[in-house]
């Protein structure tokens, strides 16, 4: 009779723990998973911030060019009474530091650029994007070009951005959204601030058309990847060259006599850069949120 009861009990059991995953599967929990919607990524508006750093080129052969005849055309030579080049010491990219070549010159300078951008991005298909946007931009890179007169003294002109605005248009790859590979290009204007500087304490001068906008253009490439569902990083380089040919230093007499040389052809001389391009490269980092 125990051994009947005792069957029974654990046919029971059996039963039972055997039923048990079965009843399991017939009802089981919902787990919610939060799946980023690949499929909206890159199609849209987005703003971003960036940060990164200008760097400059040697600009070798750089130097100082006049119009001492005032034609406007920057073709002339500034010559001593004795008919010698008074430019005859030279010139140097960068800033003199000091009347003399032998002072040196302090090469161009890198610096920070940061800034701001709208765009607007349109999925082609599943993997390809096309869109525009436009950005404003700060960078603190430097160029300066230097010469020096016989007198001994010298002469610089030195250039640096304000603030560029510029449109671009990006076209790219995306695999199936979650990241973005792209080219881009397009124009813009820069307001771009000018210093001159000299050891010359005889002549006056009077700088001419500073702070003007300029026309220019950029084109380049880079990568974002989404690190959450409206929120990007990327990398991106740019390659940048801004039309700078407006700005120019006009030489009057001050307290130099008529032989002096800025003053013997026509009572005055124009002085400008020879490198009409304020060109530059920049490395950034973005971080976006895309609507």
């Amino acid at each position: 009779m125990k051994t009947a009861r005792y069957l029974s009990s654990t046919l029971g059991l059996a039963v039972a723990i055997v039923a048990m995953p079965a009843i399991a599967q017939e009802d089981p929990a919902p787990i919610a998973v939060d799946t980023p919607a690949r499929d909206s990524h890159f199609d849209g508006p987005y703003v971003q911030a960036f940060g990164g750093l200008s760097t400059r080129g040697n600009d070798r052969g750089d130097s100082l060019r006049f119009d001492t005849d005032g034609d406007g055309r920057y073709d002339n030579t500034v010559s001593t009474a004795a008919g010698a080049n008074a430019f005859a010491p030279g010139f140097c990219n960068g800033r003199a530091l000091g009347a003399t070549p032998d002072g040196g010159c302090r090469s161009d300078k890198d610096g920070a650029e940061y800034g701001v951008r709208f765009g607007y991005d349109k999925r082609m298909g599943n993997n390809f994007v096309l869109g525009g946007l436009i950005e404003g931009v700060k960078s603190d890179a430097r160029d300066a070009t230097s010469g020096f007169s016989s007198t001994p003294a010298s002469y610089v002109i030195q250039r640096q951005m304000d603030y560029g605005l510029n449109a671009r248009v990006r076209a790219g790859y995306t695999p199936g959204g979650g990241a973005l590979f792209y080219v881009t290009g397009g124009g813009g204007v820069a307001k771009i601030d000018h210093t001159f500087l000299t050891t010359n304490t005889a002549n006056s001068f009077a700088p001419q058309r500073n702070n003007r906008l300029v026309w220019g253009w950029q084109a380049g490439g880079g990568g974002e990847i989404m690190v959450a569902r409206n929120v990007s990083l990327g990398i991106e380089y740019l390659y940048n060259r801004y039309n700078d040919n407006k700005y120019n230093v006009e030489v009057g007499p001050g307290t130099a006599p008529a032989t002096n040389p800025f003053l013997i052809d026509s009572g005055s001389t124009s002085i400008k850069g020879s490198n009409k391009d304020f060109s530059y490269h920049s490395l950034r980092a973005t971080v976006g949120f895309q609507f």
